[in-house]
């Protein structure tokens, strides 16, 4: 057995890298090492020669997952593994197949769906606003994924879309499909759509890519739809060989066709599939595993998190809930104690505010920049396509190819200063500060960079991130939705508005939506390393504490005291007090 691929592993972790034939289904748990299985696992089979590194495919849900794979395999001397999208290999397939099959290239890719169902909707006399369009567009990701024809759509979603009845949709959606083939384009679901058509109708083209690859692993295996898993059917054939990693309480994607089933229901589909649970968690301290585990408890497929024995651990901080009155001053007070945070030694890059909806981001950003502390919202602009950084870029990319009489770093140091980067930061928030923490991420990763680097070597790195999304993490506060957070981590993140109407959200009404809302909760609170503060405000509606309060049990939170500052005591309490809970919905069942 080699050692190379396997140091540092768990017994648990051991197991799942050394099962090299499948089925194999690991169910990993927030913070568990699911990637460093994933990526160990590949490495030992190419190691002890059981894999071709070409003929594996590892499949992930993002481009910037899929890099991050590549990565970690390349630094453990592992090339020529396909770490990509299912979209990516799909289309991968379908440019490579088509000209053989159908003697010209494939069709385009449609570059905006909401543009081209306002053409097909004004082509059918309707006049729908954006959002409609935009509702509309992921009506229609739901039906492909969900492998629904537009009949068996309207059968399944008869409400309509916002103003328009389902009459209208369905026509529209018959109107969008029509204009589509017209311009010979497919959307990103028609991708995979064709791509298991062709698998389907072209016996040759399935036995060439089942030559092709022969050992699969397919991460976040909880958030696959019905299509990707009949795709993923068709890659594999009748062979066995498939290794699939997911965690059924990290399912936040079902209004987008992601199904739990079949990572739940894996051991039964693929009999003798091996079954391994990843369940010590090396992210969080005990009290917070301690929140996580008591929110999902009784769940289907939930796992019991159990926190790593390490050296460096501090004596544990008690996550905290607070009331506030109102969402300006639950805003504050948070800004505030992240002021204080960072006042004490927090790098401002592990503190994460993390919240439902994106419309809750305005008071908070507003409240740190009066704290003067500078923030970055998750899903907004990228860094490197801020004016402050594309500028800095050109700027760099032209001094490489002239001789440079100062050192590397010195030269990138000199232009960015001449774009205005100061040795302190502005002292309020704002767009100078923002554009000032950009360029100070630029310094930093030229400061960074290995011996040897060149300038020309460095901006060439800098324009190769851009292309992969690879953003250096920035001296600020990370604010995201719960969506959005999903497989990040900070020692320290707060989460606001866990009220009744905003976390389950208001439109969340039957019990598989109020379970997918737990699941979020359940997403945010595992992001949270050693400290996780959990605050509400009750609003000029009245708004109650969020069910899940009480779900997580008494012996879990403390009670922040009524000026919102969250203290590092240890002492326990009912999650909030009595009066914050009278009136508060009823429980769903378990």
């Amino acid at each position: 057995m080699s050692a190379g691929a396997l140091a540092g592993l768990d017994e648990r972790q051991l197991e799942a890298a050394t099962a090299l034939r499948g089925p194999v289904v690991v169910l990993a748990g927030a913070g568990t090492g699911k990637t460093r299985v994933i990526t160990h696992r590949i490495a030992h089979g190419v190691e002890t020669g059981a894999y071709s590194p070409g003929r594996v495919m590892a499949v992930t849900f993002t481009t910037k997952a899929a890099g991050e794979m590549r990565g970690r395999l390349r630094a453990m001397g592992v090339g020529g593994v396909s770490a990509r999208t299912f979209h990516a290999a799909a289309l991968a397939q379908l440019n490579f197949f088509w000209p053989t099959l159908a003697g010209d290239s494939a069709p385009g890719i449609v570059d905006n769906k909401v543009r081209l169902l306002a053409h097909a909707a004004d082509g059918i006399g309707l006049d729908p606003d954006v959002a409609t369009l935009r509702d509309v567009a992921s009506e229609i990701e739901w039906r492909k994924v969900s492998m629904l024809s537009i009949d068996g759509y309207a059968a399944a979603r008869p409400a309509g879309v916002g103003r328009l009845g389902v009459d209208h949709v369905v026509a529209l959606q018959h109107a969008y499909e029509k204009l589509k083939d017209e311009r010979r384009q497919l959307d990103f679901e028609d991708v995979l759509l064709a791509c298991a058509g062709m698998l389907e109708a072209e016996p040759q083209v399935a036995k060439a890519v089942r030559e092709q690859y022969r050992h699969f692993t397919v991460d976040e295996f909880q958030d696959v739809s019905p299509l990707q898993n009949r795709l993923l059917e068709l890659w594999l054939g009748d062979r066995r060989d498939i290794c699939v990693v997911g965690d059924a309480s990290q399912t936040i994607y079902s209004f987008a066709g992601a199904d739990a089933r079949f990572l739940l229901e894996f051991e039964r589909r693929y009999e003798g599939a091996r079954v391994i649970r990843l369940e010590t968690n090396y992210r969080s301290e005990a009290p917070i595993l301690e929140v996580a585990n008591e929110l999902m408890r009784g769940r289907p497929g939930a796992l019991r998190l159990e926190a790593a024995v390490r050296d460096d651990r501090t004596e544990p901080v008690i996550p905290t809930v607070t009331a506030y009155q109102d969402d300006r001053a639950e805003a504050r007070a948070v800004a505030t104690r992240i002021a204080q945070q960072i006042a004490e030694g927090a790098d401002p890059r592990h503190i994460a505010v993390l919240y439902r909806a994106h419309a809750q981001s305005a008071e908070v950003v507003a409240a740190l920049a009066d704290a003067g502390v500078a923030t970055t919202v998750l899903g907004g602009r990228r860094f490197f396509d801020m004016p402050e950084v594309r500028q800095a870029v050109m700027e760099l990319r032209a001094a490489s190819v002239a001789p440079i009489e100062s050192g590397f770093v010195d030269t990138v140091r000199d232009i960015l200063r001449s774009r205005g980067l100061t040795d302190e930061p502005p002292k309020a928030g704002g767009a100078l500060r923002d554009a000032w923490e950009a360029r100070a991420a630029l310094l930093r990763l030229a400061q960074e960079a290995p011996p040897g680097t060149t300038l020309r070597s460095f901006t060439d790195e800098l324009t190769a991130r851009a292309k992969a999304h690879d953003e250096p993490a920035l001296r600020t506060v990370t604010l995201a939705t719960l969506h959005a957070a999903k497989g990040l981590e900070w020692d320290h993140v707060h989460l606001i508005g866990v009220a009744e109407g905003l976390l389950p959200i208001s439109y969340a009404t039957t019990f598989e939506q109020v379970d997918e809302e737990r699941r979020l909760a359940y997403v945010g609170i595992t992001r949270a390393g050693r400290t996780l503060s959990l605050t509400w405000s009750r609003g000029v509606r009245e708004r109650q504490p969020s069910r899940f309060l009480r779900e997580i049990g008494s012996g879990t939170l403390r009670e922040g005291g009524a000026s919102g500052r969250s203290g590092a005591g240890s002492r326990r309490a009912a999650p909030p007090n009595a009066s914050a809970t009278r009136g508060g919905s009823a429980r769903a069942p378990r």
